[in-house]
């Protein structure tokens, strides 16, 4: 599959690249306009309007290869194995220590703090009288 994935992907930087070059190659409407009354270049190498049709069609399929290789890629960036059942089932368990690895620690080392009772509580207390 990681074959087809970077097939795919090729593609994809293909089309992009050529979309890419096309849209910065087409004119814009206000050209056309202005080729009409007779300024800038009217003839081309496909004709007046012959470029125009050319490059907006060829523009539309490479978007659409475009489009369909993002999907592609999308599916198979979502696909799961067909095996798994919990993220969790994959992961050791962890080594808790016993009672006679609990007496090897010396004395001065802390092992836990206990919390304030204001403080865990969230309220003032109020002494006894």
């Amino acid at each position: 599959m990681s074959v087809l994935v970077n097939v795919i992907l090729a593609a994809q930087i293909l089309a992009a690249l050529g979309m890419i070059g096309l849209i910065l190659i087409q004119h814009g409407k206000g050209a056309d306009m202005g080729a009409a009354f007779g300024s800038g270049s009217s003839g081309s190498l496909f004709g007046a309007s012959g470029s125009a049709n050319f490059l907006s069609r060829t523009t539309a399929v490479l978007a659409g290869v475009f489009f369909v290789c993002t999907l592609a890629l999308a599916y198979f960036g979502n696909a799961r194995p067909v095996s798994a059942g919990s993220v969790l089932e994959g992961v050791a368990p962890i080594a808790v220590p016993d009672a006679s690895a609990a007496s090897s620690i010396p004395n001065n080392v802390v092992t836990s703090v206990p919390a304030p009772a204001a403080a865990a509580s969230g309220a003032a207390q109020i002494p006894a009288k």
